[in-house]
C-alpha cells in the first residue's frame, strides 16, 4: 500500500513498543497538526449552532459491483463513480479553508488513495492534518448489523482502521462510528465501536414508532449500554440518531443528482431566491431544534454517491452559510458552520447533561405499519453460507501463516497470500453485501471476490501444511462436500485426510467422504483404526449436485482434532468389504438414541415427536415441519407494499403446511444414525445422531422453490414444544451475548403491532434458544437467519426466500434467485443443531458448538501413500485453552509481530462453572512461537490501550460506574473476565519450527 515515508504511525508504534519489545527506533518528525476536536470552528454559546456535514455515503457494493461503483460503469444502473467524488472533494477543499468533509468507506479511499501521485498524497495528508478532511467510522466498508458474526466485523474494521493509522497517523484515526444506512443495529456493534475507542455513535434508521417518541420526548440522542456483562463505561456508547436518516433537510440538496433549485444571489436577477431560501432554512433548524436537548443540532448535507462535481455543494453551502448568519445581526439567533459528527459530538459533551440510558437493540426495524425489514434476516442464505465458511478459512489461513512463519507464503506451492480475503471477507460484511440486498450480479461478484481470495488462501495453506508436516504431496480442497462431491475421493483406493482445527480446543467433528466403494479402512494418526460407515447417497443429494460428482456412498466417520492444528486420518479401499446397510423404508422411523440423547418420530407422519437428555432425564414433546408464508405482492387493502429483499411481509399469519407427513428412510449404524425424510419434491432433511454427539443434527435441503402458482414463498421450519416460555425468545447479537424477546413487545416503547408475525422477528446469528423453568432447547444455526417466536412453546426459523416482486427499497429487482445450475430454481441446503439442556447450564454446551460451528475444521486431501517421515499430528498450543476462553484472532502483523485477541465467551449471568474470571499466560501458549514482547491494544487494534481515552457521559438513571482495574501478576499475565476481549500485539521468534 502506498503509504507517507517516513510512516508516523509506525514509528508511533515502535516508540511505544521500545521498552517492552525492545526495538531501535529513531526521532519521530514533526508535523504541525491540528485535526480532530482541536480542528473544530468555534460554535456561539448564545445561538442555535447548525453543524452542517458535508458527505457522501458509497455502498461497497449494492447495484453495481464494487469496481462498477468505484470507476463510475455501468452508469445506466446508476450514475455513480467513486473515485471521481475523490478528485472533486479533495480540489473543492482546497480553495477554502473553511469546508470540511467526512469520508468513510477505506475500500473505496485506499483503492483511490493508491492511484495518487506523490504531490497529490502530500496535499491530502495536509487537508488531513488540518481536520479539513476527517475520517469517520473507518472500517473497510458499513457493515451490516444484523447477519454479521462479530469475529468478521472486527476483522473488517481493524483492516480499515490500520490503513488509515499507516497511512495518516492519529488525524486519520475517526473518532466517531457512522452507520447511517445498516437497517436496524444490533446492541454488539455498539459493545463493539466502544471497544474500538470511538467517543460517539450516529446512524439514521430505526423504527418509526420508536423515533416518533424519541422526537417528542427529546430522545434521539442517548447513552446506549451495550453489555450486561462488562462494566461500564467499557461498553457504554453515546449514540444519536440522526434528524434526516442520511440526507439532507427536504429543499437544501444541491448535487448533481438533485432536483433543488441552487442558491441566486443576484439582486439584479429576476429570481433572486436568497431571501426565500433563507426563511426556509431558518424554519427547518427551528423546528429540528424542538426534538433534540442542546443548542447544536446536526444536519447531513450529501446522501448516496454525491459530491461527483463537489463544486455545487460547496458553492451553495458557502452561500447558505454566510446569507444565514448575516441573519444574526437582526437576531435570527442561529448560526451556521462546517462540521463534521466529531465536531458536532465534542459540542454536546461539553453540554455536559444527563441522557437517557438503552440497554436492548434496535431491532427489527420498520419505515411504516406494514414495511418491517425483516426479510434481509435471511435473504441470499447461501451467499450467507458461503461468507461464513469463508471467515472460518481466513481464520485457518492467518493461523497457519502465524504459525509457520515466512515458509507459508512461500513454499512447494508457489506465492501463498491471506490479503485477498481478507479483503473479500472485509467487503462482504458490506450491509448490501451478507445481508442479501444487492442485486443479483452484485451477489455473483461478492462470491466470486471470496473464492478468488480462498485460491490464494489454498496456496498458503498448502505451504504451511507442508513444512509442518514434512510432506509436499499435493493437496486437494474439495469445497463441495455438503452435496458429497470431491474427485479425488470418489476415485482414489487410497489417501489421506488432513483435519485442521482453527479453536484453541481438541473437537470432535463428523466426516462425510463421497465414495465408490462398499468399505473401507480408515486409520488415525497413531494408526489404530476408526471406527467407520458406509452409507448410501440420498436422493436429495443426487439432485441437488446436478451434473457435480459421481458418488453412489458416503464414507462416514469421526474425527478428533488437536487445538489449534491437525491431525492425518489414512483412508483404503477394501476390495471385499461389505455392502452399505440396508435402509429401512416404508416403516415407521426408528428412535435414535446415544448416551447422551434420546430422539423419538411420530409412527404415523414420520415427523420428530419428542427429545430426551439422557443424562438429565429431561424431556420434551418436539413436533418439527417445514412451512411456507405467503408473500405479499402488494395488492391488498392494509397496505401496498410486498415482500422483497429487505422486506418481510406474509400475507397471512398463518403459514401453509408443506406437507403433513414425511417419507422416511432410516439407518442405523455404529458411527450414526439417521432418518431421511423427504417432505415434497423441493423439501428434505436428514435428522442425524453422531454415536457420541450431545447435539441433534437437521441436515435441510429446500428448492427449487416453486412459483408456478405466481406465489412468492418464504420458508420456514418450525418447532412446537410443550414448554411453557411465556412467548419469550432468546437470540444471540452477532454471534456474541445474548438479548432476550418477547412476543408483540419492544422495552422503550409501547408497540403498536401491525404485522404479527414479520413484527416479531429478530436476526439469528449463531443460535436461539426458548426455555421455561426447567428445559432450554437450543437451536445451533450455519448462518445468520431469522426467527421467532410467535406462540408459547414454539420457534421458527426462515430458510429460504424466493419473491416475485421487488419491495421498493432501491434494488428494483425481485429476490427471485437462479443460476445455470438451477435455472428453475436455487436449492439451498444447511444444517441446524439442537440441544436440550438446564437452563443454568446450556451455555456451557452451547457457546462451544456455537464456536465450532463458526470455526469448523478445515480438510485437505492428498492421493496415495504417506511418506513414512509424515508428520501426522500437531497443535500449535502447548495446550489447549480452557473452556471459557476462545482465540478469536491470531493474524500476521509485521515481521515477527502477530496479533492475537483472546476472549471470554461468556456472559456473567451464564454459567456457574465458566462465567469466572480465567488468566492465561502468553509465554506458555505456543508450540512453534517465542513470546519475546507484548503490548495490549484496544480493540481495533489501532491505539495502545494505556493510551485510549474515551468522553464520558452521564446516563439519566443511574451512576456511572468504573471499570474494574486489570490486576496484572507478571508482565506475561492476561486476566478475562466475562464478554471481555483483550487484543495484544506480540513480537515473537519463530526458530522453534
Amino acid at each position: 500500500m502506498a503509504t507517507r515515508k517516513p510512516q508516523l504511525a509506525a514509528l508511533v508504534l515502535l516508540l511505544s513498543l521500545t521498552q517492552v519489545l525492545n526495538f531501535p527506533v529513531g526521532p519521530e518528525p514533526k508535523r504541525t497538526t491540528s485535526c480532530g476536536y482541536e480542528s473544530c470552528h468555534v460554535t456561539k454559546a448564545n445561538m442555535l449552532n447548525v453543524h452542517l456535514v458535508p458527505h457522501t455515503h458509497d455502498d461497497v457494493g449494492w447495484l453495481k459491483t464494487v469496481d462498477q461503483y468505484y470507476y463510475g460503469d455501468r452508469n445506466d444502473i446508476q450514475h455513480a463513480g467513486v473515485q471521481y467524488i475523490l478528485d472533486s472533494v479533495v480540489e473543492e477543499l482546497l480553495k477554502n479553508p473553511e469546508r470540511r468533509f467526512i469520508y468513510v468507506e477505506t475500500a473505496f479511499f485506499y483503492r483511490w488513495w493508491k492511484q495518487q501521485s506523490a504531490a497529490t498524497q502530500q496535499t491530502v495528508t495536509q487537508l488531513v492534518d488540518e481536520g479539513r478532511l476527517e475520517f469517520v467510522n473507518g472500517g473497510w466498508c458499513m457493515s451490516d448489523e444484523a447477519t454479521t458474526h462479530y469475529s468478521a466485523v472486527i476483522d473488517q474494521m481493524t483492516m480499515g482502521l490500520r490503513f488509515l493509522n499507516d497511512t495518516f497517523g492519529k488525524c486519520g484515526r475517526p473518532r466517531v462510528a457512522w452507520h447511517i444506512d445498516p437497517f436496524g443495529h444490533a446492541r454488539e456493534h455498539a459493545s463493539m465501536f466502544a471497544q474500538m475507542g470511538f467517543d460517539g455513535f450516529f446512524f439514521g434508521r430505526l423504527d418509526y414508532q420508536d423515533q416518533s417518541r424519541r422526537r417528542l420526548a427529546k430522545e434521539q440522542e442517548l447513552l446506549w449500554r451495550a453489555s450486561d456483562s462488562l462494566t461500564p463505561p467499557v461498553a457504554d456508547l453515546f449514540t444519536g440518531i440522526l434528524p434526516n436518516g442520511y440526507n439532507p433537510p427536504t429543499g437544501f440538496c444541491w448535487d448533481q443528482s438533485c432536483d433543488d433549485p441552487p442558491i441566486r444571489d443576484d439582486p439584479d436577477l429576476e429570481d433572486y431566491n436568497v431571501d426565500h431560501v433563507v426563511k426556509q432554512f431558518l424554519a427547518v433548524a427551528r423546528q429540528q431544534a424542538q426534538e433534540y436537548k442542546t443548542n447544536h443540532i446536526i444536519m447531513t448535507m450529501g446522501s448516496d454517491f454525491q459530491y461527483e462535481n463537489a463544486n455545487l455543494w460547496y458553492k451553495n453551502l458557502d452561500k447558505l452559510i454566510r446569507y444565514v448568519n448575516a441573519r444574526q445581526a437582526d437576531g435570527s439567533g442561529v448560526n451556521l458552520l462546517y462540521s463534521t459528527p466529531s465536531c458536532y459530538l465534542q459540542e454536546l459533551h461539553r453540554a455536559n447533561l444527563t441522557w437517557p440510558l438503552k440497554t436492548d437493540d434496535f431491532f427489527p426495524y420498520a419505515d411504516d405499519a406494514h414495511d418491517f425489514w425483516t426479510g434481509y434476516f435471511s435473504s441470499r442464505p447461501a451467499l450467507k453460507r458461503y461468507e461464513r465458511v469463508s471467515n472460518s478459512n481466513l481464520q485457518t489461513c492467518n493461523q497457519l501463516e502465524v504459525l509457520v512463519g515466512p515458509k507459508s507464503r512461500s513454499g512447494a506451492f508457489g506465492a501463498g497470500d491471506s490479503q485477498a480475503l481478507k479483503r473479500a471477507m472485509a467487503v462482504a460484511q458490506h450491509h448490501d453485501a451478507v445481508s442479501g440486498t444487492e442485486k443479483q450480479h452484485v451477489a455473483n461478484d461478492y462470491a466470486r471476490r471470496l473464492a478468488d481470495g480462498w485460491r490464494h488462501c489454498q496456496v498458503l495453506v498448502s505451504n504451511s501444511l507442508a513444512s509442518l508436516s514434512g510432506s509436499t504431496a499435493e493437496r486437494f480442497y474439495c469445497d463441495l462436500l455438503n452435496v458429497s462431491v470431491c474427485d479425488l475421493t470418489e476415485s482414489s483406493g487410497k489417501f489421506s485426510v488432513n483435519v485442521y482445527n482453527p479453536l484453541a480446543r481438541p473437537v470432535t467433528w463428523p466426516v462425510r467422504l463421497p465414495v465408490n466403494g462398499s468399505a473401507y479402512l480408515v486409520s488415525d494418526a497413531s494408526g489404530r483404526p476408526v471406527d467407520c460407515q458406509v452409507l448410501p447417497v440420498s436422493d436429495a443429494t443426487r439432485a441437488v449436485r446436478r451434473s457435480r460428482g459421481s458418488a453412489t456412498k458416503e464414507l462416514v466417520f469421526q474425527v478428533e482434532a488437536p487445538p489449534l492444528g491437525y491431525t492425518t486420518y489414512s483412508v483404503s479401499l477394501l476390495q471385499d468389504g461389505a455392502p452399505p446397510p440396508p435402509a429401512a423404508r416404508g416403516s415407521s422411523p426408528p428412535i435414535l438414541q446415544n448416551k447422551f440423547l434420546r430422539v423419538t418420530f411420530d409412527p404415523d407422519t414420520g415427523l420428530l415427536s419428542g427429545l430426551t437428555n439422557m443424562e438429565t432425564k429431561q424431556s420434551i414433546k418436539l413436533s418439527q415441519n417445514f412451512y411456507w408464508y405467503n408473500a405479499s405482492d402488494g395488492n391488498n387493502t392494509e397496505s401496498i407494499q410486498p415482500s422483497g429483499a429487505y422486506i418481510f411481509r406474509p400475507n397471512c399469519s398463518t403459514p401453509f403446511t408443506v406437507s403433513s407427513s414425511a417419507q422416511t428412510q432410516s439407518f442405523q449404524t455404529s458411527v450414526v444414525q439417521e432418518v431421511r425424510q423427504v417432505f415434497s419434491p423441493w423439501v428434505s432433511q436428514v435428522v442425524r445422531l453422531y454415536s457420541d454427539s450431545r447435539a441433534l443434527e437437521l441436515e435441510w435441503t429446500v428448492g427449487p422453490i416453486p412459483v408456478q402458482d405466481d406465489l412468492g414463498k418464504e420458508v420456514i421450519t418450525r418447532f412446537d414444544t410443550d414448554m411453557e416460555t411465556s412467548e419469550l425468545l432468546f437470540t444471540d447479537s452477532n454471534g456474541r451475548e445474548v438479548l432476550q424477546r418477547k412476543k408483540d413487545f419492544r422495552p422503550t416503547w409501547q408497540l403498536k403491532q401491525t404485522e404479527p408475525v414479520a413484527g416479531n422477528y429478530y436476526p439469528i446469528n449463531s443460535r436461539v434458544f426458548i426455555r421455561d423453568a426447567s428445559s432450554q432447547l437450543t437451536v445451533v444455526t450455519d448462518r445468520s437467519q431469522g426467527g421467532g417466536s410467535l406462540r408459547n412453546g414454539s420457534l421458527e426459523i426462515m430458510l429460504h426466500r424466493r419473491l416475485l416482486y421487488d419491495d421498493n427499497r432501491g434494488v428494483a429487482e425481485p429476490l427471485n434467485e437462479t443460476s445455470d445450475l438451477f435455472p428453475e430454481g436455487l436449492v439451498v441446503r444447511g444444517r441446524l443443531l439442537l440441544s436440550l439442556e438446564r437452563p443454568a447450564s446450556a451455555a456451557d454446551a452451547h457457546r462451544p458448538l456455537a464456536q465450532q460451528v463458526v470455526l469448523q475444521p478445515l480438510l485437505t486431501f492428498t492421493d496415495g501413500e504417506l511418506h513414512p517421515n509424515t508428520r501426522l499430528q500437531f497443535s500449535g498450543l502447548q495446550a489447549a485453552l480452557p473452556p471459557a476462553v476462545h482465540l478469536l484472532t491470531l493474524t500476521q502483523w509485521d515481521d515477527n509481530l502477530v496479533l492475537l485477541r483472546l476472549e471470554h465467551q461468556f456472559q456473567s449471568w451464564e454459567s456457574s462453572t465458566y462465567s469466572q474470571p480465567v488468566t492465561l499466560d502468553l509465554q506458555k501458549l505456543f508450540s512453534t512461537m517465542e513470546v519475546l514482547g507484548v503490548s495490549e491494544m484496544n480493540l481495533s487494534a489501532n491505539q495502545w490501550k494505556e493510551e485510549m481515552s474515551r468522553f464520558s457521559w452521564t446516563p439519566q438513571t443511574e451512576e456511572e460506574r468504573q471499570p474494574k482495574k486489570v490486576q496484572g501478576g507478571s508482565t506475561w499475565e492476561v486476566k478475562l473476565r466475562p464478554m471481555e476481549i483483550r487484543t495484544f500485539l506480540l513480537r515473537v521468534n519463530l526458530s522453534r519450527i
